[in-house]
């Protein structure tokens, strides 16, 4: 198989582990917390953990990367990410456990960047569409059959194969990885930006959190308030920092160039919509329509099969239209079908949610492909790793406000009625605000160049 084939699938399968680890365990907390002796309510702690981890070492990642060669540190973040599933198979206490997933954050904090980064130095920029496109789908497909795949292994063997699997998948990763890839770096070494590191990492784990547990009535209102503003301030103090600093931890001046600002801000705004997707429609399906968990990730799945069809043709869109045209279309696109969840009632035939949801699930991947790939159009060589992990922070900051977007969507319809518990009604109005914002991107993307991303789409 050529390299530029195979490259993107070494990569791909990495990230779809780490994707997809980020989500199964949600159905297993129960089983985990009997048998380390805890409660399911404390065993959050090591999904909040994993998330502040991540959060936290994502910044470091592209320095990481041009210091000590981008082979050798996707094979040791593939390394760490085993370490730490090693550590939850074998957890006996709930600290044991915390320790484990912050280990694996580590992990995972270097994967996503420092994979986008091997792509694009070792990808002609015509085939980056399509390289792209394989690194786009882990993200899509991990978070909707985690949560099945989860219930499936905890239910059918031992929670404990939920991180055990990943061992031989990771030294399947690292010997490919040593064969295949290249251990590109770059040639002059900036130094590293240690206070940046502490003040944006600190910044993007409160914001982070924060939102990622805003209107799941996790913690009193006053905490999340105080870790969204809390984040907020050392953000603030980070971008006064980066200001003084000629190689600040995330260069914010690339924000300048139109094509990463429109990648980031108008991704920004359609994740934010999109990515409440994985939590509004498996909670509708469940507490709503009154499937079984394993029901509801059979219907979801099927989104991921629409993400994996996209693979072959996201390339001649792009091809034959151009960024700018596609990111528009697209984004109206993604949105209409994302709204047309609000449709799904107890007697909507399941036919036609599958329906909806593959087609749905190719335009959300298509666009995806299109957002990652054009943030880097005009990035230059050398500011490249810069430009992977400010666009990775911006992701993560996405998923979480939009997973706290979607809850409190809901969690307003539910207070408007004045009830308590969740009734299918109570899903609709989420899903039209979600698909409101995620449409909203447009507006960004009109801003762009008719030729954005020429080259990326090989338009001559």
């Amino acid at each position: 198989m050529r390299r530029d084939r195979i490259v993107p699938l070494i990569i791909a399968v990495a990230l779809f582990m780490e994707n997809m680890d980020s989500t199964v365990i949600a159905t297993s907390l129960p089983a985990i917390a009997t048998d380390i002796g805890t409660n399911p309510l404390a065993l959050k702690l090591a999904v909040t953990s994993y998330l502040l981890s991540l959060a936290v070492f994502i910044p470091a990642s592209g320095w990481t990367a041009d210091r000590f060669g981008a082979r050798t540190v996707f094979r040791a973040a593939i390394a760490v990410f085993m370490i730490g599933s090693i550590g939850c198979a074998f957890s006996s206490s709930l600290t044991d456990f915390v320790i484990a997933r912050i280990v694996q954050g580590m992990g995972g904090a270097m994967m996503t960047p420092v994979g986008r980064l091997v792509l694009v130095r070792t990808i002609p920029k015509r085939e980056l569409v399509g390289a792209m496109a394989w690194v786009t789908m882990p993200a899509l497909i991990g978070p909707v059959i985690g949560p099945p795949v989860g219930g499936f292994i905890t239910t059918y063997a031992t929670w404990h194969w939920i991180f055990i699997i990943n061992v031989p998948i990771g030294l399947i990763g690292i010997v490919l990885a040593t064969r295949f890839i290249e251990d590109v770096r770059a040639e002059k070494h900036e130094p590293f930006d240690i206070a940046g590191m502490v003040l944006s990492g600190l910044g993007i784990a409160g914001i982070a959190f924060g939102l990622s547990i805003l209107g799941l009535n996790f913690l009193p209102w006053t905490i999340v308030v105080g870790l969204v503003a809390g984040g907020s301030i050392f953000m603030a103090a980070y971008l006064v920092h980066a200001r003084r600093t000629p190689y600040p931890a995330l260069d914010l001046s690339l924000l300048r160039l139109p094509t990463f600002f429109a990648s980031v801000t108008g991704g920004f705004m359609f994740r934010l919509g999109v990515g409440a997707m994985p939590f509004l429609l498996p909670l509708m399906l469940q507490v709503g329509f009154g499937m079984t968990p394993f029901q509801s990730g059979l219907v979801t799945f099927v989104s991921a099969v629409g993400a994996m069809s996209m693979k072959m043709a996201a390339a001649t869109i792009l091809r034959r239209f151009g960024f700018r045209t596609v990111l528009i279309a697209n984004a109206l696109i993604s949105a209409a079908f994302l709204a047309s969840c609000a449709a799904f009632t107890e007697t909507t035939p399941v036919a036609v949610m599958l329906a909806l949801l593959l087609v749905g699930g190719f335009f959300r991947s298509l666009e995806f492909t299109c957002i990652n790939t054009l943030a880097y159009a005009d990035v230059e060589s050398e500011r490249v790793s810069r430009a992977t992990s400010l666009v990775s922070v911006a992701q993560q900051l996405a998923i979480s406000a939009g997973v706290a977007f979607g809850a409190l969507a809901v969690e307003t319809t539910v207070q408007f009625r004045s009830g308590s518990a969740l009734m299918a009604s109570d899903f609709p109005p989420a899903f039209l605000a979600v698909a409101a914002v995620s449409a909203l991107s447009a507006l960004v993307f009109m801003r762009l160049s008719p030729e954005a991303g020429a080259e990326l789409a090989d338009r001559r």
